[in-house]
């Protein structure tokens, strides 16, 4: 079994996009929006998506949920932290050695956690 995607949340579908494209260029992926609530991009076997929430109520963060990317390296975890910060993200955990990986931490500008590791 292999994860098929993920998405998450967003009350500003334009600003999600705009954070998203930035911190996800240069990693092979292919933005595609189908509808005018969500935004996905993919990769082979791969899909990650930002949406508004689709029963109308405002997105919350996810207390306890994560998104991670693996993204190759550890120069690449460093860069993607410090990007994600520069787009408006927040520090959740510097980039450092975790257990078997090496990982950083980051709040995307709704709130959601995202694990960046090598």
């Amino acid at each position: 079994m292999k994860m098929n995607y993920f998405v998450v949340g967003t009350n500003d579908l334009d600003a999600a996009t705009r954070f998203y494209d930035a911190l996800l260029a240069g990693v092979g992926l292919h933005r595609i929006s189908p509808s005018d609530r969500m935004t996905y991009w993919l990769g082979e076997g791969f899909a990650f998506a930002a949406a508004k929430p689709f029963d109308g109520q405002p997105a919350t963060k996810g207390n306890g949920s994560m998104v991670g990317f693996s993204v190759g390296g550890r120069e690449e975890v460093a860069r993607l932290h410090a990007l994600a910060l520069e787009l408006g993200g927040a520090c959740e955990g510097a980039p450092g050695a975790r257990g078997p990986r090496f990982s950083a931490y980051v709040r995307d500008l709704d709130g959601n956690k995202l694990c960046i590791s090598d």
